[in-house]
């Protein structure tokens, strides 16, 4: 390979990983009235469009990570590139609920495979401190200015008519981008040695993938069917597969062996304190756009397009607040996040407000969404930092990959509980006057959420990273 690429073209190469796997979150939030009506589908299946995608991600994560360090970066970043592309051309042609939910569920594994290979490279391509801090922060803008790109297009391209259905396009756009990413990975991306030869916890993921999958479908599904017993069971088994898994996790770590999950993490008091906060933000996260996108589209009756425009004001909040909030919590700390979530929940009570009628107040609705964005932008780029700060530096790289796969699930929930209880409060023939009522009850719970997760935030001492180990308990 020629040696005189620049490592920022590289940078450009691997952060085609998260822009895709971002895009395809959001792209698809604004755009599920749209799937639902092309695939005929129900309430609960538009909520596995997102919930599956994140219960692929979040139970490879880790998963993935490992596999780069024992087939080699480049490798795992290739193979998971190719599937997630060819898992984007599934959904894109597929014909029914079943066969959509299936390939995003796929398409989600593979981004849980070549995600951690980004992220590994920018380690290894900027041993410089000050560089490597450069381009994480551009590696998270590009996440950033996906998220955005995602609400536009996810709202645009469901109204455009082409020789296919425009929803379609949602996930066909990945296709020349992912082919493109694996043209240019295949000439320029360096190869680098296998970092370890520890085995993969195959029975720790296949334990937490039924746990989560036990816990979250039929949370979704039994609601439209009426709690058949099948679903009453496997709620129920949720339970004794989470408490097998963690058993299964400390026998292999007493053993020496690789675990899926270090439930050593688990033993220091800050990080638990920050995964409760994590859990109720992320909790939020999705389920907003779920219910904003349903009531807007569905109940208000407004384009697609125009439901995209009102996001790209959130997207845009986001983005200013974010690059603000990232250099003023060195100086401020976790006061930044506190004063988001603040924001978050006033704007949510506005939403409630301005979204009341089919007679949006236009003037005032794109500001209240704008000021949404800015609370989300001063949370969400250091809520990990605050999670991770207390954390010594040999479980720094075990610690950042539950984070994510905490994330992901967090997520998921979200979907299914207040997506459940929205679609259940609008009934099984929705009204306008029932809209309503599921969607201020929805954001209500929010708001509730987003307190638990102030009060989490304060709950956190205010420290140095690396400070210490000295809150965690003697074994």
């Amino acid at each position: 390979m020629d040696r005189q690429i620049s490592k920022w073209f590289l940078l450009t190469i691997i952060s085609s990983s998260i822009f895709l796997a971002v895009i395809d979150i959001f792209i698809v939030n604004v755009a599920l009235p749209s799937i639902r009506k092309g695939i005929n589908g129900s309430d609960g299946d538009i909520q596995l469009v997102i919930a599956l995608y994140l219960l692929g991600y979040a139970a490879f994560l880790i998963t993935g990570g490992r596999a780069g360090d024992q087939f080699g970066k480049k490798k795992v970043f290739l193979l998971g590139m190719i599937a997630f592309t060819l898992a984007s051309a599934f959904c894109g042609i597929s014909q029914t609920a079943f066969q959509l939910n299936t390939a995003r569920m796929l398409q989600g594994i593979s981004a849980g495979f070549m995600i951690p290979q980004g992220i590994s490279y920018i380690q290894v391509l900027f041993p410089n401190p000050v560089e490597r801090i450069k381009a994480i922060s551009i590696y998270g803008s590009i996440a950033g200015t996906a998220s955005v790109i995602g609400q536009f297009l996810g709202g645009l391209l469901p109204d455009l008519h082409f020789v296919v259905a425009g929803w379609r396009l949602l996930f066909l756009i990945n296709v020349p981008l992912g082919l493109a990413s694996v043209l240019f990975a295949i000439r320029f991306l360096p190869k680098q040695r296998n970092l370890t030869t520890e085995k993969f916890d195959y029975s720790g993921v296949l334990l937490l993938t039924l746990t989560l999958m036990a816990l979250i479908y039929p949370m979704i599904r039994g609601r439209e069917l009426g709690w058949p017993a099948w679903s009453l069971l496997c709620l129920a088994a949720s339970i004794p597969l989470l408490i097998w898994f963690i058993y299964d996790q400390k026998q292999k770590l007493r053993r020496q062996q690789s675990p899926f999950i270090d439930m050593e993490l688990f033993a220091f008091k800050d990080f638990n304190t920050a995964l409760c906060a994590v859990l109720f933000y992320f909790m939020v996260q999705d389920s907003y756009f779920l219910l904003n996108v349903i009531l807007l589209q569905t109940g208000f009756g407004i384009s697609s397009t125009e439901a995209g425009l009102f996001f790209v004001s959130q997207g845009l909040g986001f983005v200013v607040a974010s690059l603000i909030s990232i250099r003023l919590v060195p100086r401020y700390g976790k006061k930044v996040l506190q004063a988001g979530v603040v924001t978050m929940i006033v704007a949510s009570g506005a939403h409630i407000l301005v979204f009341d009628s089919v007679n949006i107040n236009r003037i005032i609705a794109y500001p209240v969404l704008f000021i949404y964005g800015l609370g989300c932008g001063s949370v969400l780029p250091s809520l990990m930092t605050m999670a991770l700060k207390s954390i010594p530096t040999k479980f720094a790289g075990a610690a950042s990959g539950t984070y994510a796969t905490f994330q992901q699930t967090a997520i998921a929930l979200g979907i299914g509980v207040i997506g459940g209880l929205f679609f259940y409060l609008a009934g099984e023939t929705p009204s306008i006057i029932t809209y309503l009522k599921a969607y201020q009850t929805a954001m209500f719970v929010n708001m509730f959420l987003l307190v638990l997760v102030g009060l989490f935030l304060v709950l956190l001492p205010e420290k140095k990273a690396g400070a210490a180990s000295r809150n965690r308990p003697q074994s």
